[in-house]
């Protein structure tokens, strides 16, 4: 419903957003799943659906008996845009304890269950540094734990970017030791003990600032139905998807989607997918 949001506050917009999402993935919503959410009044709350159906008068109906508005069979979104990968990363981040349940917009949630992610010890004040450093342009020296040696060693770093490899959490940083760009391990961070200021830029960091381009295709020992689904999954056009990672980032990419070894070494029903082509596209200032 285009311009159904034109002239609202924030808050307001925020809760309106709320309520369709309440209709859309769980059938309904009453005054109470607003004012448990945002901490309001009731009179606010009642306020909000009154503003809701107004501005979307087909979408909700009152349902005396459940004391709750349903979703009507017209039911078309004019303030939110369903995305189911959102609603999925909102149900793993609750059930892994990344975000308390009552910080949720799910009510119901169902029941959930993945493989275990191991817990990495990042110390709070290391981060707490590498983020400053991140924001004042400084060098920050650190004991890091590298496995190429035996020991711990002090360095100075300066960091300017964090990374996530799927289970690990990096800061991207030039090593005046290597005299190079690199990814440190935060939880290797063992200690921290000066900050001075750096010349440094992150925009000669180019492995970081290149983005590549990884352009997948499904296992041609696929069966023609075996393709199909393999498409399906991966959300392929024609038979092709591609995907865009740092230059910097591109190795745990490849890892994840398990391209890091022939597509030959493994049977094409758990290899799935291999790499057509790489291309580096530009790149990407922060």
């Amino acid at each position: 419903m285009p311009g159904a949001t034109t002239g609202l506050k924030w808050g307001v917009e925020q809760r309106l957003e709320f309520i369709e999402f309440r209709l859309y993935w769980e059938g309904g919503v009453n005054r109470s799943d607003i004012i448990e959410a945002f901490g309001v009044s009731v009179p606010q709350a009642s306020k909000d659906l009154t503003l809701y159906q107004e501005r979307a008068p087909e979408n909700a109906i009152y349902d005396k008996s459940a004391k709750r508005y349903v979703a009507s069979p017209q039911f078309r979104p004019c303030f939110l845009r369903p995305d189911a990968g959102l609603y999925l990363n909102q149900l793993r981040s609750v059930a892994e304890g990344i975000l308390a349940p009552s910080e949720a917009w799910i009510a119901h949630l169902p029941p959930f269950a993945g493989p275990p992610v191991p817990i990495r010890g990042v110390n709070n004040d290391t981060l707490r540094d590498v983020l400053a450093a991140i924001r004042e342009n400084q060098a920050l020296e650190v004991k890091y734990q590298s496995l190429s040696s035996d020991s711990p060693r002090w360095r100075w770093i300066a960091p300017h970017a964090i990374g996530f490899d799927g289970f690990r959490w990096h800061v991207r940083a030039f090593c005046e030791v290597d005299r190079a760009f690199k990814d440190f391990l935060l939880s290797r961070v063992l200690g921290r003990r000066a900050f001075r200021s750096s010349e440094v830029s992150s925009k000669d960091d180019v492995d970081w600032n290149q983005i590549v381009t990884l352009e997948i295709t499904p296992h041609p020992g696929l069966s023609e139905s075996q393709k199909r689904i393999i498409a399906l999954d991966y959300g392929m056009r024609d038979g092709r998807a591609q995907i865009q990672v740092r230059k910097a980032l591109r190795y745990y990419a490849l890892r994840r989607l398990g391209l890091d070894t022939p597509a030959e070494a493994r049977r094409p029903q758990y290899q799935q997918i291999v790499l057509l082509r790489e291309e580096v596209v530009g790149e990407n200032h922060r």
